[in-house]
């Protein structure tokens, strides 16, 4: 899967189990060289239920630069990062997420395509990362260690979560984004 970010693409997904359990937009453009990307989500954890706005803004090569994330209840996030793993909180350094350079928002299978489409495996090649995980609805960030296995590069990864054992097989579109998140997101456009 090549790199170049020049991407315009409008997606939507729905929980695995219906529009009724949660629904997400996201469009995807070109801008300042990398990408940016916004999204809007309508879902529940366990029984709490919540409304969330985000933005992530990419570097050319698929590194995150910016998240903003605000709810409907008032909760706000604002990660800022250079790209090679140093990143800021509302303006404070987070030491914690030293070494990360992905984002992974819980809410949308949005985030899975950052690694994907950065580490750029071959087939049957696997990448352990770091990344900063932000767990909903109350927008924690924290450090996370996933691994990433091309099963049939440009088609189908599968997602491992180190820390809990979590396992999901990932189909992707052309430009690498979740197709179906199995038992949690269904592409609908």
């Amino acid at each position: 899967m090549s790199i170049p970010t020049l991407i315009f693409r409008t997606i939507r997904w729905s929980a695995w189990d219906g529009c009724e359990a949660g629904l997400e937009h996201v469009d995807v453009r070109p801008a300042d060289g990398g990408l940016a990307i916004s999204g809007v989500v309508i879902a529940q954890e366990c029984e709490t239920e919540f409304g969330l706005t985000y933005r992530v803004k990419l570097d050319a090569l698929w590194h995150t630069k910016e998240v903003r994330l605000r709810t409907t209840s008032g909760h706000a996030l604002h990660l800022e990062s250079d790209g090679r793993g140093h990143w800021r909180e509302n303006g404070r350094d987070r030491p914690d997420l030293q070494g990360c350079i992905d984002v992974d928002i819980q809410a949308t299978p949005l985030t899975n395509t950052l690694p994907i489409r950065r580490l750029d495996l071959e087939t049957d090649e696997s990448m352990d990362i770091r990344l900063c995980y932000i767990d909903m609805p109350d927008l924690t960030a924290s450090p996370a260690n996933q691994r990433y296995t091309a099963l049939d590069a440009g088609t189908l990864y599968r997602f491992e979560s180190l820390e809990s054992g979590f396992t999901a097989d990932l189909p992707v579109d052309e430009d690498g984004f979740v197709l179906d998140y199995p038992r949690l997101f269904k592409r609908l456009a």
